[in-house]
């Protein structure tokens, strides 16, 4: 054989969660995965319409995988087998749900292809176990500046902020050449308790302006529809 027509098979092996999935052919789909010594990586599923794999393949599920390639160029194709049905668990709690479906998307895009990072891999891991937690939406906002931290965007809202007294309270902001965004205490302050739905809602405003200036406008993405679905429950 020449060396023009010799082919190599690269195979490994992984463990990865399911970030998203698309059609692909008649019974096959693509689809990106976010593993823990690949990264992020894309491929196909063969036969992902039958009864066994499709019940594997719900996004968010953790998933043994071996990765077939002709070459490293080629978009090669998966075997799967389930680890743990993760998003199973919180079908009934359509917040949560949103949240899944949102942090997903902010993985897919925020991440590179085919460069492992072991902090968001984990990160992902403890993702499932904040949801279990009686605060889980605000371990979820400084999950989120962990995210950010862990891509090179260390945001340090403590630096940037500014703020007001209204009637023997401190009320922080951070002003923009546009608007005034408000911060909540609990971001400054690090308390805990008594936190509302409003401040939630603020956290993630303000997360969302960030990551547009910073990352989402500059670079011509589009920011994710997940995302301000997973906003309107806090309103």
């Amino acid at each position: 054989k020449t060396l023009r027509n010799f082919k190599i098979k690269i195979i490994w092996t992984d463990r990865g969660y399911l970030l998203s999935k698309i059609p692909f052919q008649e019974n096959s789909i693509i689809v990106n995965f976010y593993t823990q010594n690949h990264g992020k990586c894309s491929g196909i599923i063969y036969g992902a319409t039958s009864k066994k794999v499709k019940s594997y393949l719900q996004k968010g599920n953790e998933l043994y995988l071996e990765h077939h390639s002709k070459n490293n160029n080629a978009l090669g194709y998966f075997k799967v087998e389930i680890i743990k049905p993760r998003t199973s668990e919180f079908f009934s709690d359509k917040k949560k749900l949103s949240c899944i479906v949102s942090f997903l998307e902010l993985i897919k895009i925020l991440t590179v292809d085919g460069e492992k990072n072991s902090n968001i891999y984990n990160l992902i891991d403890n993702f499932y176990l904040i949801l279990n937690n009686k605060n889980w939406k605000t371990d979820y906002i400084y999950w989120e500046l962990k995210l950010l931290k862990y891509i090179g965007f260390d945001l340090d809202i403590k630096e940037f902020c500014k703020y007001e007294i209204f009637k023997n309270d401190k009320r922080y902001y951070i002003e923009t050449s546009s608007k005034k965004l408000t911060v909540p205490n609990f971001l400054i302050d690090d308390i805990i308790e008594d936190i509302s739905d409003k401040d939630i809602f603020d956290s993630l405003t303000l997360l969302n302006e960030y990551m547009k200036k910073n990352i989402f406008i500059p670079n011509n993405i589009n920011f994710p529809s997940s995302r301000y679905n997973f906003i309107n429950y806090f309103k």
